[in-house]
């Protein structure tokens, strides 16, 4: 026996009936078609096509956009050995779809469509022993996330794409269209592009950077616009909109998006990426919340992913800090001014 012999070989007619057109050397094999036999039908003006090295398609026009996903796929998950590690032997390397094609997945307007694009990135681990080809572009990764199921493809999370997206890009305006979509479009909130950039180290490349001031500055609207309409919505008392607090001829003490005098309650909508607890910034902004409170002024922090998919629930946690108002020490007379 060698490596040309079918296992457990099956009717070719089957074949006829394979849905997506796109089998590999050892799915072939399994159909009892051998490797002379494959050669022959893939050579000029014969009915398959290799597209990938050991990626056959199964008729002779150009393929489509599901069938250059899915040749891609089977490229990453069965072509290339894996660094052995201890329980991961014969285990099918996991492969999903990132940048522009995965954006294009995710319903991107600003990304051309899976057929104008000459490569599609695919995101596998790094002990994967793989190289680029044809139109399959390898992306690796130490850490993988859990990718998403988008139309039966597994395609890596909206942020993870758009850093892998961004990497491959120096237009500086098709970045930022393509940031500002995200937040926008409310496929993820800024702090977690901005997390993922920094991750991919994108972050010391200037055109980026301008983007991210855009990108920051749009999440922040989008949240002040949700966060009035849940004033609205839920029937709570209207507060005093971004303002500055400072104590009667003394020191500033912070700007907050809401303020509640009446009930000393302050809202804050927190629109940093996650950065260490020793950031300094991190840091400045603890010990604004910390004085406020000393001072007897509640702070509610207020995340934009809650206002967007959590507003009730939101609602509920300002309501309840309202409520109890009574039952706190009095608050310390601070002035409020226009930010």
């Amino acid at each position: 026996m060698n490596h040309d012999t079918p296992l457990s070989p099956l009717p070719l007619r089957h074949l006829a009936d394979v849905r997506c057109k796109v089998l590999t050397t050892r799915q072939l094999r399994q159909h009892g078609v051998t490797a002379a036999e494959t050669t022959e039908r893939c050579r000029p003006g014969g009915c398959w096509q290799q597209v990938l090295p050991g990626i056959y398609l199964l008729h002779p026009g150009p393929p489509t956009s599901e069938e250059r996903l899915h040749a891609v796929l089977l490229y990453a998950s069965h072509r290339g050995p894996t660094v052995p590690r201890q329980g991961s032997a014969d285990a099918p390397a996991e492969a999903m779809i990132t940048g522009r094609a995965a954006l294009a997945l995710h319903g991107f307007a600003e990304t051309p469509p899976l057929l104008a694009l000459d490569r599609i990135e695919v995101l596998v681990a790094r002990t994967r022993r793989l190289r680029s080809t044809g139109f399959a572009q390898i992306v690796r990764s130490a850490e993988l996330p859990v990718p998403q199921q988008v139309t039966g493809v597994p395609t890596a999370p909206v942020a993870r794409a758009l850093a892998d997206a961004v990497a491959g890009l120096s237009d500086a305006s098709a970045v930022r269209r393509l940031l500002t979509e995200a937040v926008r479009g409310g496929h993820c909130e800024a702090p977690v592009v901005v997390r993922e950039l920094s991750r991919a180290r994108l972050l010391t490349r200037p055109h980026v950077v301008d983007a991210v001031d855009t990108l920051l500055a749009e999440g922040r609207a989008q949240a002040e616009q949700r966060l009035y309409a849940m004033v609205h919505e839920h029937d709570l008392p209207d507060p005093l909109w971004n303002v500055d607090l400072r104590l009667p001829g003394g020191p500033h003490l912070g700007g907050v998006d809401a303020f509640w005098p009446e009930h000393g309650v302050a809202l804050e909508i927190d629109t940093r990426a996650p950065r260490p607890e020793e950031d300094p910034l991190h840091s400045a902004v603890d010990h604004k919340r910390e004085h406020l409170e000393r001072l007897g002024i509640t702070v509610v922090r207020c995340l934009p992913r809650t206002l967007r998919e959590a507003p009730a629930q939101q609602a509920a946690v300002v309501r309840t800090a309202l409520m109890a108002a009574p039952d706190r020490e009095p608050v310390t007379y601070v002035v409020a001014l226009p930010r």
